[in-house]
Parts: C-alpha cells; structure tokens; sequence
C-alpha cells in the first residue's frame, strides 16, 4: 500500500457512520409493463446489480430499501439471494420519493450522520464513486454527481410555445448517490410533505431550506433505466466491459 493510500485509509476511518437509502417504490410506468428493478440485466435483476455495488463501496455501514408494500418480500428475497455483507432492510415507502426516502431515513442507525441516496434504477454506480461522494458529504451539507448539459433546452408553456431558453452552460444533469448530512435531510424531506411539495430529487427538499448544495463531476455511465432503450444501453455498457459476455 501507498503513502497516500495509507493516509486514506486513516482519514476514512475518522469519517461518520453512512447508511444508503435505495427508494425502489416507484411505479415503472415508462417501462411499458413490469417492475424495472426486476427486470434481467445480463443475467442480473437491475436491483441486485445496484445493490451488489452499494454493498462493495467501503464506507456504507447499512443499506436500507424502501419499496412498495407489495414488493417486499420479492426485493427481501432477492437481497437474501445477492449475498449482500453489509446490514440491509426493506421498508415500505410511501406514496411519493420523498415519503419513501423519508420512511427510509426514519429507521437508519440511531448514530448515523451521513445518509446518501442512490436511486435502485441505477445499477453501474461504481463503488468508488460512492465512496468518493460519501468523503465529499463528510465536508459539506449535501453533494450530487452531475453532467453538464450538452442539449440545447427549452422551456415551453402548456400549448408548446417556447417560453426561454436557458443558458445551457449553467445547467447539469444530476444523478445518484446523494449524500446528505442526516439531520439536515430529514428536515428537508419532513417539510416538503408538510408543505406538499413534490421535490424531484433530494436535493431539490435540500435546497428549500436554504442550505448550499454542491456538485461533483458525474460518471457518463451511471445511468437510470427508465425505458427499454436504456436496458440496451446498460447492456452495451456491460458487454463493453466484459460483464455482459
């Protein structure tokens, strides 16, 4: 091991105690029929696939699912069968993200500081990103990975008409994991459904409360299976890598 490796190491070990949420309650509706999270990914449930790599990252302590109350014990089944390490729960979610991330939130570790978020649809996270992101939120209220926008974007009324145009050098694509201080995104979640704000991500509940939130450059292949385009997508991505043969 590396001078620097070590002095990582050491520095990771001073870090607090981190739990992943997976919201996994979501309807699948751009799927065209079936649960996504079940569907196979060269051989591998999408769900187990992001599970398996929350489960290889070194600094999350337990891993905590909130899914639909009639999909527990398939996700509870499939969590027993991935061999997973790390200390995993399946909860039930609510009726929007944000109830479910918070229902999830409400049963972490009484010590937990840190929670992040990793949406169950994204299965090519990789570990050290994770990590990387869970050290990046130890520093700050709350951390996102991101893409900068490479889309010219529009934005239109209710009849289509073109209403601005953003500059598209301010904007970014944001994906998961989001880290979060614990007590700062359970506020955040408990007044957004106090005031029946759907928030689209976590940090948009973050962000409410004023606190600042930071972005870090995201990986081009964490992507989110919404659509059976994106299935080929992640397999093409798999194949690539050797995963998929």
């Amino acid at each position: 091991m590396s001078f620097w490796n070590k002095v990582q190491k050491a520095q990771d070990q001073t870090l607090p105690r981190c739990a992943v949420i997976v919201p996994a309650a979501g309807s699948s509706q751009r799927m065209g029929g079936g649960n996504k999270l079940m569907m196979d990914l060269c051989g591998i449930p999408v769900l187990q696939r992001t599970l398996m790599a929350i489960d290889e990252a070194q600094l999350v302590d337990e891993i905590i699912v909130a899914a639909r109350e009639e999909d527990m014990l398939e996700i509870a089944d499939l969590c027993h069968k991935a061999g997973l390490r790390k200390p995993i729960r399946v909860v039930q979610g609510g009726d929007t993200r944000t109830a479910s991330v918070l229902a999830a939130a409400m049963e972490c570790h009484p010590k937990t500081e840190l929670i992040a978020v990793h949406d169950g649809a994204r299965p090519l996270v990789r570990s050290q990103q994770i990590d990387e992101l869970i050290r990046l939120g130890a520093k700050t209220n709350a951390v996102a990975p991101a893409l900068p926008v490479t889309d010219t974007i529009k934005v239109a009324d209710e009849q289509g008409k073109v209403v601005s145009t953003p500059d598209r050098d301010t904007l970014y694509a944001v994906q998961t994991p989001q880290v979060f201080q614990a007590n700062i995104l359970r506020a955040a979640l408990q007044s957004a459904l106090n005031d029946g704000v759907t928030a689209t991500d976590d940090c948009a509940a973050v962000e409410r409360l004023g606190k600042e939130v930071y972005l870090t450059p995201g990986d081009p292949e964490n992507i989110k299976i919404t659509t059976p385009f994106d299935l080929i997508m992640g397999e093409a991505i798999l194949t690539r890598g050797g995963e998929g043969l």
